[in-house]
């Protein structure tokens, strides 16, 4: 007999879905609440590395990940006036048949996934979230937000850095500003842009852009947080221009495309770190409700999906769900997390710093070998 009949996973972000995927898939009875009124994800690109693209292939969406994102294998550093100053092989921490890193537009990753977990079974319900969870011996009694009730073997509270969950179940972590603030901005990909470039110095800290698509690509500079209700909608573009305005290459032509605001978004880098065990009972966090950090090592949606991986591979082995498998899972992901968590933090500090000798190779070779092994 499985260890758990039926799942209700909060949130159909990257973990949910991916979660949802495999244990439908396993025979368990996978229900989604998405607070979200529709499937439509927002957010402009996104970064995966090895590892992650790993766990899709694992998934059964390598393909389609494959066929609409842009793989590349090198990290260019730049000077601010475009030059290039190296060229670094990027490790292939998902092993030597996968891409590096490759480069996606977000909402076509939540689309997949999305499909690929309704394709397995998996029910989802949009506008929709969770007010009460009451665990009794043998399964959680769920009062959803409609004012309707649910009876379940496991909840999985996969519902993002302002988790709801997390709450509900008594934990008392919130997100820290890191001191950073990012402008992003969806555009055109000049064609001689092949791999991210990063421009350390100049106006921001970080100057850098990722191609996500044939034609697409973002592009983000990283400066000092600023207030957030300083910022109106109106006068984005405007403060990104001003940002950009110190840096040439491919920046010349990018600038020519920061004029929507709509395309344009600015948020703080922030960390989170939910000490282990991140269950109460037979509720359990994973992804961004029990860990996030800044996007310096590009591995956030990795840790998210190697959560929903670990998981997913202990509960379609074990006939009993007791604190012995979330223990388990703790001792396979904590540990990992943390350093991944630690080492973004670090670069961050390195910077606002002006740290000029830090070893950001080291650091950077050191995560790449702990992510490259299985979790």
């Amino acid at each position: 007999m499985a260890a758990v009949e039926n799942v209700l996973v909060i949130g159909c972000g990257t973990a949910g879905s991916a979660l949802a995927i495999l244990l439908s898939r396993g025979g368990i009875a996978v229900e989604i609440a998405e607070i979200k009124p529709s499937l439509n994800a927002l957010g402009s690109g996104i970064t995966l590395q090895g590892n992650a693209l790993r766990v899709l292939r694992d998934l059964g969406v390598w393909d389609k990940v494959s066929a609409v994102g842009f793989p590349f294998e090198s990290l260019g550093l730049r000077a601010p006036d475009g030059s290039l100053l190296a060229e670094i092989p990027d490790a292939r921490t998902g092993g030597d048949d996968l891409p590096a890193t490759l480069g996606m537009n977000r909402p076509e990753l939540s689309a997949i996934l999305n499909e690929e977990a309704q394709a397995a079974g998996t029910t989802i319900r949009t506008g929709l979230t969770v007010d009460a969870l009451t665990d009794t011996d043998d399964g959680v009694l769920v009062a959803f937000s409609d004012g309707t009730t649910g009876t379940y073997d496991l909840v999985v509270g996969a519902d993002g850095i302002r988790s709801k969950v997390r709450g509900l179940i008594g934990i008392d972590v919130s997100p820290k500003p890191a001191g950073m603030g990012i402008w992003r901005v969806h555009t055109k990909r000049p064609k001689d842009i092949e791999r991210t470039d990063l421009i350390y110095g100049g106006p921001a800290f970080i100057a850098g852009y990722c191609p996500t698509s044939a034609d697409t690509m973002y592009a983000y500079l990283v400066e000092e947080a600023r207030p957030r209700e300083s910022i109106n909608d109106a006068d984005k573009p405007a403060h990104m221009l001003a940002l950009a305005e110190g840096y040439g290459g491919a920046w010349e032509e990018i600038r020519t495309d920061i004029t929507d605001p709509d395309r344009i978004n600015y948020t703080w880098f922030e960390s989170l770190l939910v000490e282990r065990p991140w269950n109460r009972g037979r509720t359990i966090l994973i992804g961004d409700a029990a860990h996030a950090c800044p996007p310096t090592l590009a591995q956030g949606a990795a840790q998210c999906l190697e959560d929903a991986w670990v998981l997913a591979e202990l509960l379609l082995a074990a006939d009993t769900l007791d604190q012995s498998l979330f223990d388990t899972f703790m001792d396979r992901r904590y540990d990992r997390v943390k350093t991944v968590v630690e080492g973004s933090l670090q670069l961050v500090a390195w910077q606002l710093a002006h740290v000029t000798d830090a070893d950001v190779p080291g650091l950077m070779g050191s995560i790449a070998a702990t992510v490259s092994q299985r979790p």
